[in-house]
């Protein structure tokens, strides 16, 4: 269910983006915000694809996502940083945000490493860390369309 909304939300963004291109592209900040999100959702709904696939040992789920994490966890950082760092538009930018969404990526990580060592409990980790997440990704992405809305109106 969370892959599927993951999917559907991140088709939204992508179509968002494009009527929305020559602001994005412009601004920095938003530029690799709506990268942020893409990549965010992109990663829910693959590891979500990853836990569906059948006859898997939890082993090899929790390397699977721990590259994934990984990976999306470093993407999730620079590109923030990136953000604050351009200062072109400060909505939603603060260390609240950073660390909520940095702690969400790394329980993702840990789930990982929990199923590596054979403990089930990173399945609940995962859970609760990925529907967490989820909600940041939605902020993220309402926040992605004030700053474009406030950009316009500043036009």
């Amino acid at each position: 269910m969370v892959g599927s909304g993951s999917a559907a939300l991140a088709g939204l963004i992508f179509v968002a983006m494009s009527i929305n291109l020559e602001i994005i592209v412009r601004n920095k900040t938003h530029k690799n915000r709506a990268i942020n999100m893409l990549t965010g959702f992109t990663a829910v709904f693959m590891a979500c694809g990853l836990a569906l696939i059948g006859n898997q040992y939890p082993g090899t789920l929790g390397y699977e996502w721990l590259v994934l994490w990984v990976i999306a966890t470093a993407l999730f950082i620079r590109g923030y940083v990136r953000a604050i760092r351009a200062g072109m538009s400060s909505i939603g930018l603060n260390a609240p945000r950073l660390t909520g969404g940095t702690i969400c990526y790394l329980a993702e990580v840990i789930a990982a490493i929990f199923l590596i060592l054979g403990h089930s409990e990173g399945l609940y980790i995962a859970a609760i860390a990925i529907i967490v997440l989820f909600g940041f990704l939605i902020s993220g992405a309402w926040l992605l369309m004030i700053g474009i809305h406030e950009d316009q109106a500043n036009r």
